[in-house]
């Protein structure tokens, strides 16, 4: 038997908070680690104009989902543009991973969507919204969507509430 081979991993360019920002998810999500951090030799250091020793990357799970973060400079900002999607079975779970993403300078956004302070987007969707969304019953889905609309955090009773 082979090991799992991830074909697509996800690589995130921050100016130089990818050690910092990796650390924050690994802390929130079960069967997550950093595996790897390289930093810049003195070569690549006089290229990128950054100083030897300094973080360049850092390898991490989320999951068991493999991730790379850079440190690559002010050149290229993260936008809404790309989300990270985290299924919440829960309204605990919801409530973990929002408060956890947004601490110390997230910002809220509309219908679950977040920005966490090191400027990654995330949208936090209980499952069972997804199952009502693409349900049989479109009034239903209809009036639960409605409601999430209304919403920053999603509150799952309230959805349910509309839905019925």
């Amino acid at each position: 038997m082979t090991a799992r081979f991830q074909r697509i991993t996800p690589f995130l360019w921050f100016n130089d908070q990818a050690e910092q920002a990796a650390q924050r998810y690994v802390s929130l999500f079960e069967n997550s680690r950093i595996t790897h951090v390289a930093r810049y030799t003195r070569e690549v250091a006089q290229a990128a104009g950054r100083k030897e020793g300094d973080v360049m990357t850092v390898a991490f799970e989320l999951d068991g989902q493999s991730f790379t973060a850079i440190n690559g400079g002010p050149i290229f900002k993260l936008s809404e543009a790309f989300s990270l999607v985290v299924h919440c079975r829960s309204q605990q779970e919801i409530d973990h991973f929002w408060n956890g993403l947004i601490a110390d300078g997230g910002a809220e956004s509309q219908c679950g969507w977040l920005k966490d302070r090191y400027g990654l987007s995330w949208q936090i969707v209980p499952e069972e919204l997804i199952t009502l969304m693409t349900g049989p019953e479109q009034d239903k889905a209809a009036r639960a969507m409605g409601a999430v609309m209304q919403m920053q955090k999603i509150d799952l009773e309230q959805i349910r509430k509309a839905a019925a």
